[in-house]
């Protein structure tokens, strides 16, 4: 009888072994689930600083940026006042009002050919072509005409006009120059 009670004792705590390990199992499956998403938070936590690190870099770059555009609008700024002293410099500005006729009427009578005047410098964009186009027809304007009592008629106005032509061109392309030269300086900073 000793030996059944032995066994009925020997089962008891058998069961309760087999209770406790059930338990057991319950709260390691539940610290795995948490080492699990502690490790995906890590990851993402990580994942953000990564974030956080390049907007960081990417904001020092910005300032960099901002520094070096701010240094190039007052490089412009300089420039633009050199540019309006160039252009109260030109001959152009400086001609008087009277000089420019406000309207050139085209003429009934037949106009003797005239030698054209090659462009005064190499035309590079399509406002200076037709710049030039313009003063080669204003220069077939400039022959003398004759007029209805036969006597021929000076086209005073239409030299001054060629002369204000040829000078704008000229300064556009040395104004067009200084531009290039500073758009370099300021862009190879």
């Amino acid at each position: 009888m000793t030996g059944m009670i032995l066994d009925g004792v020997l089962m008891l705590l058998l069961v309760a072994a087999l209770g406790y390990g059930v338990r057991l199992e319950r709260k390691l499956s539940a610290l795995r689930a948490g080492q699990l998403a502690f490790a995906s938070a890590v990851s993402e936590l990580n994942t953000a600083a990564g974030r956080a690190e390049t907007a960081l870099a990417t904001l020092r770059a910005s300032g960099h940026e901002t520094d070096l555009l701010h240094d190039r609008i007052v490089k412009a700024r300089e420039v633009k006042a050199q540019l309006e002293t160039l252009m109260a410099r030109s001959p152009v500005a400086r001609a008087a009002p009277a000089a420019v006729p406000e309207r050139v009427e085209p003429r009934a009578a037949a106009v003797a050919p005239t030698p054209v005047v090659a462009a005064p410098a190499p035309v590079e964009d399509e406002r200076a072509l037709r710049m030039a186009a313009l003063a080669q027809r204003i220069q077939g304007l400039g022959a003398p005409v004759a007029s209805e009592q036969g006597a021929p008629q000076a086209g005073g106005n239409v030299s001054a006009i060629l002369n204000i032509l040829s000078a704008n061109q000229a300064a556009k392309q040395s104004i067009n120059q200084a531009r290039r030269s500073l758009d370099e300086d300021l862009f190879a900073a």
